[in-house]
C-alpha cells in the first residue's frame, strides 16, 4: 500500500525538486547581475523532469570508463545545467539579462506554488478515502 502511495506522489516530488534547483540557478542569476562575467544559467526543466522520471530513452549519459564525467555538481537529479544563450552580453561579458530572469523566476514560483497546491490536493482526496473506509 505504501509503494502505491509513493508511486503517486514520486512525479510530483521530483518536479518540486527540479523547481526548487532551479529557482536557485535564477536567484544566483539575479544576483550576479553585476558580477563581471558571470554567465547566466539555467535548466532545460522539461528534459531534466523527463530524465528524472526515467523517460530518457536513447538520450542518457553512460560512462563506459571510471574517468568520465558525471552530472554537474550541485545539481538535482542529474539535470544538467546550461549557460542561458546570450541575447545582447554587457560590456564586462555579463551575460543576466534581469528583465529575463525576474520573468523566469516569477513564472518558476508560480509553478512550483501550484504543484504544492496539487500535490496538497491529492494528500487530502487520499485521506478522505482513507477515512471513510
Amino acid at each position: 500500500m505504501l509503494g502505491k502511495i509513493d508511486r503517486e506522489f514520486a512525479f510530483l516530488e521530483k518536479a518540486i525538486k527540479l523547481r526548487t534547483f532551479r529557482q536557485e540557478l535564477i536567484a544566483s542569476n539575479i544576483a550576479n547581475a553585476d558580477t563581471p562575467g558571470y554567465k547566466a544559467k539555467d535548466i532545460d526543466f522539461a528534459n531534466a523532469l523527463s530524465g528524472a522520471v526515467g523517460n530518457r530513452g536513447d538520450l542518457a549519459l553512460s560512462t563506459t570508463h571510471r574517468r568520465h564525467l558525471g552530472p554537474a555538481e550541485g545539481s538535482a537529479m542529474g539535470a544538467q545545467v546550461l549557460y542561458r544563450l546570450e541575447k545582447q552580453a554587457s560590456i564586462d561579458g555579463n551575460t543576466v539579462d534581469t528583465d529575463t530572469e525576474l520573468a523566469n523566476f516569477t513564472d518558476n514560483a508560480v509553478r512550483y506554488q501550484a504543484e504544492l497546491t496539487f500535490m496538497n490536493s491529492r494528500i487530502r482526496s487520499l485521506t478522505s478515502a482513507m477515512q471513510t473506509r
